[in-house]
């Protein structure tokens, strides 16, 4: 074994003195934006640390990305737990299952592919992730062009690695496989039909040999790293991925010092960033890295300009002015003009609407790279497009591919989304053929809506058919007619950002006005004014901690209005809303949840634990009291709990109907630490004096009981117990409690009625052996914790700060509670905690 382990790290050397330079000549010089000849910059010069979460979902996220972020965002840094670079195969703290295969999401431009570069480049380096003896990043871009072709898993090494021919076997060796880009994937991947491969030797197709690689068939102990967008995160069935984290790109405080690295002026990098805080759309897409940088180069050209030029406050004004400064640029640099020239001169317009056609029919085909044979179906050879990528450099880009095959993309989605929502503006204005309607065609499902409205900054590409102004305000009417519709909540939220970017904000001046003077409540809302509620609230700068429905209106028709807040918040408060089963379905996404005295029934609590189910629930605490909950929903319950049982510690089924069975299924939860408490149920107690056995020594303030063989002074008192070295704690116990203490010696830990027998040697006196009182011998730290209206009583080993379940009785709890002690010994103490420790 010795001589095969030397022998598979020598040969391993032998390709990493070759593998690592390549990577390294290839990694260590990136291009911000895009690549201009002859001005790379180091990447370790610019790299700046992304801001990673672990988990997400790995389904389908069919919101827009826009929006998936503004979500992300109002989401505070303690709600998820944030990981770096070298922690990506450590995996969950809460698992010890290796990590195999690590699927990151992230929306487009937000740093995936750079942090990938970074990770290899650190590896090539030697300064990072030397575990990892061979490292083979790929690209969905580089294996699109080789569908149809057949390989074998070294063959396709060889094909992309120089070096990698001196393998001669992959076993014992611990290789890592980094795929970037799921999203642009050409490749078919049928998880489901296609044929089992175990010898890297055995040639297949490209999307087999990753189909295998994926499920683990070949190279089972090889890692890999897949990244992609979060709308194609499903294409990788969930049981072939060990772990999901989630680039979130630049937090606040790294946006702003981005502004203040590319603007050395102090007086116009503050003006820059306030001005960014000034507008909730623009702030939140500077999470992304690239959109930062197109900002930095609009907001540079319009403050070298003289007077008081006025900063586009909209994603359509920005992407505009974008426009007209890259239409500069090319004025200057083709045509010898000046910036003060025309800048849409008959070949920029012809540009443009060839590059406006390409962005529509390929974002129609959910294509966002190209190749040449996408090209040639818009009608725009490789010349044509070569022209293209030449003059607009910093809008589409051409880029080379292995052995010289080339590759096209926009330089952002949102880029890319602009050019297509401008050709379907300037085939309207010019024809009167409106691309969107069913006749033509369906409306790009990943294209944002506010980016199809006009800007009179657009007027010289356009034909004019009336006033920008009258335009705008028709637009703006029949948006709001549109908002008055039944339209779903995440609908009516994107025609708020449709008003927003034709600067239309009366209906949300009206809201606000209602919200101000207090009378949102005294009457029904419109739905558009509901829309423009949900909006108001979206917008706001904080993180919405928590959310009351009761403050606005108690019905159910309030929460579907508002559900997008909902979704957004970690705490929602909906007790005694009027809500109904149908109101559960997407309410697992908050970290509290208050839902006590709605009639949800059984169908309400099966719909809401499919969501308690997912691994992604993050549910801390679920309040159920009174909602007409019987056995059927607390088996769908106990069910979605036993799926996802780590994260659920406060669980409020009072005032239910659950059963025998119920009652069974939830004690066994709760004996496997599954519900155990709230912080707000424990409760600070004193020992009570007076009713202290005479040998009972009390300190500490009353929070320390010690047995000891001289009788203490105690006054006469009807309380006390006279025989049995036994005391009760002063407050009586109602609802739901916890407390702990800590012990020596010999006791037993009890709680009673306060009618309990005070006299005589008989077993009515003695705690846990009569009908009034409950007792346990227990290790030398214990909690207790009952649940009066539940009728349960709970003891628990603490060891490590764990609770380890030791016993519950089950009982009709008909009076308050007093915790009680018995210390069997002299020299046995007990002593209560006054907090959780």
């Amino acid at each position: 074994m010795l001589c095969l382990c030397l022998y598979l790290g020598s040969y391993s050397g032998v390709v990493q003195r070759k593998l690592k330079p390549d990577l390294q000549q290839k990694y260590q010089c990136v291009f911000e934006g895009v690549a201009k000849a002859g001005s790379p910059t180091l990447l370790q010069q610019i790299y700046t640390e992304l801001y990673i979460t672990e988990g997400g979902a790995s389904e389908v996220n069919q919101e827009h990305e826009v929006r998936h972020m503004e979500t992300a965002s109002r989401k505070p840094g303690g709600a998820e737990k944030t990981i770096t670079c070298e922690d990506m195969f450590k995996g969950p703290a809460d698992t010890e299952a290796p990590v195999r295969t690590v699927l990151t999401k992230g929306v487009a431009g937000i740093g995936k592919t750079l942090l990938t570069q970074k990770f290899s480049l650190d590896w090539a380096e030697g300064n990072a992730h030397q575990d990892v003896q061979l490292l083979f990043p790929f690209t969905f871009r580089a294996l699109n062009v080789l569908k149809d072709r057949s390989f074998s898993l070294v063959q396709l090494l060889c094909h992309f690695f120089r070096g990698t021919e001196e393998v001669c076997s992959f076993e014992g060796l611990q290789l890592l496989f980094i795929f970037d880009g799921l999203d642009e994937c050409r490749l078919p991947l049928d998880f489901t039909q296609t044929k089992a491969l175990t010898e890297p030797t055995e040639s297949a197709s490209v999307e087999e040999l990753l189909v295998n690689l994926i499920r683990g068939n070949l190279l089972p102990s090889a890692r890999l790293w897949i990244t992609t967008r979060p709308a194609a995160a499903n294409q990788i069935p969930a049981e072939c991925v060990s772990m999901v984290t989630e680039v979130r790109g630049f937090s606040d405080p790294q946006k702003e010092q981005y502004f203040r690295n590319r603007f050395r002026d102090e007086q116009q990098e503050t003006a820059v960033i306030s001005h960014i805080k000034t507008s909730r759309s623009l702030f939140i897409m500077c999470h992304i890295p690239v959109f930062c940088w197109i900002l930095s180069v609009v907001f540079r050209k319009i403050l070298e300009q003289m007077g008081k030029p006025e900063l586009p406050k909209t994603l359509t004004e920005m992407y505009v002015h974008f426009m007209v400064v890259q239409a500069k640029v090319k004025n200057i640099k083709y045509h010898k003009g000046t910036g003060a020239d025309l800048h849409w001169s008959p070949e920029t317009r012809e540009m443009v609407q060839v590059l406006g056609k390409l962005a529509f029919e390929q974002l129609q085909k959910g294509n966002l790279i190209f190749y040449e044979s996408d090209l040639s179906e818009c009608g725009l050879d490789a010349a044509a497009a070569s022209v293209c990528s030449g003059v607009f450099t910093q809008v589409f880009r051409e880029e080379p591919g292995l052995y010289q095959d080339k590759v096209y993309c926009f330089i952002h989605l949102s880029v890319h989304e602009f050019m297509a929502a401008l050709h379907v503006h300037q085939t309207f204005f010019s024809s009167g053929v409106n691309l969107l309607s069913e006749k033509q065609t369906s409306t790009p499902s990943n294209c944002t809506p506010e980016q199809f409205y006009r800007s009179s900054l657009l007027q010289g590409l356009l034909t004019q058919t009336g006033s920008s102004s009258q335009t705008n305000q028709e637009t703006a009417e029949y948006i709001k007619q549109k908002l008055s519709e039944e339209v779903s909540a995440e609908r009516s939220i994107n025609l708020l950002h449709c008003l927003n970017e034709l600067n239309d904000g009366s209906l949300v001046e009206q809201v606000q006005q209602y919200l101000s003077s207090g009378r949102l409540s005294e009457g029904g809302l419109s739905p558009a004014q509901w829309s423009a509620l949900a909006f108001i609230l979206l917008s706001s700068e904080e993180a919405l901690e928590q959310f009351e429905l009761k403050k606005y209106c108690a019905s159910e028709e309030a929460l579907l209005r508002l559900l997008p807040v909902v979704k957004a918040s970690n705490k929602a408060l909906l007790s005694s809303c009027n809500l109904s089963e149908s109101s559960c379905e997407a309410l697992s996404s908050v970290l509290i949840l208050n839902l006590s005295n709605n009639d949800l029934k059984d169908s309400g609590l099966q719909m809401l634990s499919v969501g308690l189910k997912s691994p992604h629930c993050k549910l801390q605490q679920l309040s159920l009291s009174g909602c007409m909950i019987s056995e059927e929903g607390c088996d769908a319950l106990a069910s979605a709990l036993r799926s996802n049982p780590s994260h659920l510690t406060d669980l409020d089924l009072r005032y239910n109907h659950p059963g025998d069975t119920g009652v069974q299924l939830l004690t066994s939860l709760q004996e496997n630490n599954c519900c155990i408490f709230s912080p707000s149920d424990f409760c600070q107690l004193f020992l009570d004096s007076n009713s202290a056995q005479t040998e009972l020594k009390l300190s500490d303030n009353n929070k320390k009981a010690t047995r000891v063989e001289e009788k203490q002074p105690y006054p006469d008192h009807q309380d006390r117990f006279d025989i049995w070295p036994q005391l009760l704690c002063g407050l009586g116990l109602t609802g739901r409690c916890y407390w702990e203490v800590q012990w020596s010696g010999h006791v037993h830990i009890s709680v009673c009625y306060r009618g309990i027998s005070r006299n005589g040697f008989g077993n009515d006196c003695v705690f846990g052996l009569n009908a009034l009182s409950w007792s346990l011998e227990c290790s030398e730290r214990v909690a207790v914790y009952v649940d009066c209206a539940a009728g349960s009583l709970s003891f628990y080993t603490v060891s490590s700060g764990q609770l380890i379940h030791l016993h519950t009785f089950n009982t009709m709890f008909t009076e308050a509670l007093l915790p009680g002690f018995m210390l069997c010994d002299n020299g046995s103490s007990v002593a209560m905690f006054t907090s959780v420790t």
